[in-house]
């Protein structure tokens, strides 16, 4: 099987999907206009809600949603084979995701830039408003610290992207500062910046840098999640929203060679398209949580309703910014796979799971479900480096545009994420009056301590698979509310309801997996934090439907 046949018929399924079943559900579900004032306009204050044009915010929204996470979960996924992971990256996007993410933003837009959590509170009820802000607040948790231990790797075993990741935060601040202040158009300063980046990636390849410590990662750590707290306290146009930018123009050069790479090139599949092993957990329900962001994310929500309805300008907008984001994050889990199955046999002298091959085989990087899952994102950093090689590329060049590519957007999830926490720990300490909650200082250390607390004790990637399910879970959640708001405005909610009640079987399944898992290897922190995600997931599922059969039946 050629790769190329595998990219066009993603590409073509998107495509459609976007022309068609986004503007049907624009129209007959959303009956999405122009003719409101948006929240960015109505609440402008110079900090959060911000008025911002559609190419600016769709870099920032796609770049926010478009972390590690789509290129982790296919690059372990794959395990089970190519076919099942491309099916529903590009079934669970188009139908589950999209709708998802634009559905979130738009009755955020609707409710006055309210988040998802607060307008539980309208549709259900106050205690599952509650319920729900605890369940994010765990889940975000769990975000910060995947994204951070992520981060904390790659500059490890990358040493060279540690000079262009940090001067892209300068870069950033100055851009930001030329667009708002002195009111310079966006594009000429964000090609300049992008260019300034590449030559940073050159000569952080001369000159890396490393930590010479005995756990450089934790060292990492500590100051991802001090800069992460810093910069979720300032305006989102001095840093946030430029350097989402520049990471957006940077995401579509760095896909758009690796595509330019596959279509020139044509790289053969060299995975099966199916493997059943049984020494890997089952496909089902375990590939659905797997690969969680780049299908379907309850993390996108949370950008969708926190930020990004804050910056809409016009209501028209939330279409290419919600369901075309997503569709692009499809495109990166794609391009994942692509690299997982066909580059990483192009790889050669590399060293995976101890030992050392002059040309690495699938079989070589897959021998197990253990190297899979220890290995995480290195198949798409391989294989996307040596596709990138094929255009001429050195290896150091090639492999540390990619680390590069895939610090970016997880660094930019980790400031989303805490300030999505700091908000979402303010709205608690309004809904249960305490007051020391509503300090912003405060909201933003409680947001990243435990976080930071959850990277350590041996728990780290540990973490994945509950942060998979748990994600996937507040994206059906979600969808729940999404239902509920248009059922009682009389909408067709089957679009929404059909991938609710998907998500929520298989996370619930996961979930309680992973709870039986957890009791047997004794890790008590883990089942601790499972049961009350099970907790709250099932009291909130019984009063979401309590509401709908007393809208159905009433």
């Amino acid at each position: 099987m050629n790769s190329i046949y595998l990219v066009l018929f993603a590409f073509i399924c998107f495509f459609l999907g976007y022309k068609f079943y986004s503007k049907y559900i624009a129209t007959k579900i959303f009956n999405l206009n122009n003719d409101n004032i948006t929240p960015a306009h109505e609440n402008k204050d110079g900090l959060d809600y911000v008025p911002t044009k559609k190419h600016i915010l769709f870099g920032h929204h796609f770049t926010s949603i478009a972390g590690a996470a789509p290129i982790i979960g296919p690059c372990i996924a794959v395990f089970w084979g190519w076919a099942p992971a491309l099916l529903w990256v590009v079934i669970g996007t188009i139908f589950m995701g999209a709708i998802h993410d634009f559905g979130a933003l738009v009755v955020s837009l609707k409710e006055k830039g309210r988040s998802i959590a607060d307008i539980t509170s309208k549709v259900i009820n106050k205690r599952t408003r509650i319920m729900f802000l605890c369940f994010v607040m765990c889940l975000t948790w769990l975000v910060l610290a995947v994204f951070a231990m992520a981060i904390a790797k790659l500059f490890t075993l990358y040493p060279a992207s540690v000079i262009p990741v940090n001067i892209e935060i300068i870069i950033a601040i100055i851009m930001g500062y030329l667009i708002y202040k002195k009111k310079i158009d966006s594009f000429i300063p964000s090609v300049i910046a992008l260019c300034l980046l590449y030559l940073f990636v050159y000569l952080g390849t001369l000159y890396p840098i490393s930590i010479n410590a005995d756990n450089p990662q934790n060292i990492w750590i500590v100051l991802l999640f001090t800069y992460s707290g810093i910069a979720s306290m300032l305006p989102v146009w001095l840093l946030l929203q430029p350097r989402d930018y520049i990471n957006s123009h940077q995401l579509l050069v760095g896909l758009g060679l690796i595509y330019i790479s596959i279509f020139i090139f044509r790289p053969e599949v060299t995975a099966p398209a199916l493997n059943l092993s049984t020494n890997a957990p089952p496909i089902i329900p375990f590939l659905f949580v797997t690969i969680a962001c780049g299908a379907i994310s309850g993390f996108h929500g949370l950008v969708s309703s926190g930020t990004t309805s804050k910056q809409i300008d016009k209501a028209s907008d939330a279409r290419i910014i919600g369901y075309g984001s997503m569709l692009g994050e499809g495109t990166l889990a794609l391009a994942t796979i692509i690299a997982s199955v066909a580059g990483i046999a192009l790889v050669t002298n590399c060293e995976i799971n101890g030992v050392f091959h002059e040309h690495l085989a699938w079989s070589d990087y897959y021998d197990t479900w253990e190297h899979a899952a220890k290995n995480k994102f290195m198949a798409f950093v391989l294989g996307g480096a040596a596709l990138l090689e094929k255009l001429g590329l050195s290896v150091e060049i090639a492999r540390t545009l990619i680390s590069v590519l895939i610090i970016s957007f997880a660094a930019t999830t980790l400031d989303t994420a805490t300030r999505i926490q700091r908000m979402i720990i303010t709205e608690l300490g309004s809904a249960t009056n305490i007051t020391p909650l509503k300090n912003k200082i405060g909201a933003t250390m409680l947001g990243v301590i435990p976080a930071y607390l959850l990277t350590l004790n041996g728990t780290g990637w540990k973490l994945w698979p509950v942060f998979g399910a748990s994600n996937q879970m507040l994206a059906a959640l979600t969808l729940m509310v999404l239902s509920l708001y248009f059922c009682k405005k009389g909408r067709n909610i089957l679009p929404l309801i059909i991938p609710m009640l998907f998500i929520m079987v298989i996370t619930i399944i996961s979930l309680f997996l992973k709870t039986k898992e957890f009791f047997i290897a004794q890790n008590y922190l883990l089942l601790s934090i499972n049961m009350i995600l099970i907790v709250l997931i099932l009291w909130m599922i019984i009063e979401g439907f309590i509401q709908i059969k007393n809208k159905v039946f009433k």
